[in-house]
């Protein structure tokens, strides 16, 4: 890996980016900074990573993970542009910022050759089982490379064309809050007949983690594997019936809708 990595924005994404890529780098390549300091420093001590600030990353780095908000992303660019420029070779920016698309960081730098990924993961990259989604912009071939290769244990890395990443990452970026509230109503449902909420939850989150990789390795459309389970007159189809009498599969594409619909506000 050439160079250091580092991550302006420590956030809930900015810090689980971070601790994936601490499984792939020395921590001590890792470079932290986070507009409240307590936030980076508390990251850094649990990954052995370095304090600093956006100046020292932007001048520093061959990496620079953005990991702000992308009302804020503008303002933070015009203020580290030129320590970005000071080094002899450009720095990699890697955008995490939705409804922000790859070509408009020519505006953002008033320049038209910057390398540029823009990346859209989710929460469990953390634990190595995340989707991120990416495009890129006068990013070179061993620059790619490298980057694929920090980013190896988060999870499953989808090349994507710009213009469908914005509804890739309203499935797969969103998609954790929604199937925490999934989770949560059936373990609800569970402590409601007597078992245990801690049970509940456990059971919860081991069947959606069953589940969904018993689809990837069958392969197997998510309607077949339903009927796999639901016996005729059993007992499955009838808690299937309640969920369709309750209008979960449209709830559940409106959710994803309604998620690109304000993305598509967000870029104005």
């Amino acid at each position: 890996m050439n160079g250091t990595i580092g991550f302006i924005g420590c956030g809930n994404m900015g810090g689980a980016l971070a601790r994936a890529v601490a499984k792939a780098v020395p921590a001590e390549q890792i470079l932290l900074a986070n507009r409240t300091p307590e936030k980076a420093e508390r990251l850094a001590a649990e990954l052995g990573a370095q304090v600093s600030d956006s100046q020292t990353i932007a001048r520093t780095c061959r990496y620079v993970f953005l990991g702000v908000k992308p009302y804020m992303l503008q303002e933070l660019l015009s203020s580290i542009l030129p320590a970005l420029k000071s080094q002899a070779s450009r720095p990699v920016l890697v955008s995490m910022a939705a409804a922000t698309p790859v070509s408009k960081f020519r505006d953002m730098t008033n320049d038209f050759s910057w390398p540029v990924i823009r990346i859209m993961p989710s929460t469990p990259v953390a634990v190595g089982q995340g989707i991120t989604q990416y495009c890129s912009l006068n990013v070179k071939e061993a620059d790619m490379a490298d980057f694929l290769t920090m980013m190896a244990p988060s999870g499953l890395l989808d090349p994507m064309p710009d213009s469908q990443i914005d509804a890739a990452n309203c499935l797969s970026g969103c998609g954790p809050a929604f199937a925490c509230l999934f989770m949560e109503g059936l373990a609800d449902g569970a402590v409601a007949c007597g078992l245990p909420r801690d049970k509940a939850n456990v059971y919860a989150a081991q069947m959606l983690l069953g589940t969904a990789a018993l689809a990837l390795e069958t392969g197997l459309p998510f309607g077949q594997l339903k009927d796999q389970v639901c016996s005729p007159g059993g007992v499955t189809i009838q808690g299937v019936r309640a969920l369709e009498k309750a209008g979960l599969r449209s709830a559940a594409m409106e959710a994803v809708i309604a998620a690109v619909k304000k993305t598509e506000k967000m870029k104005g």
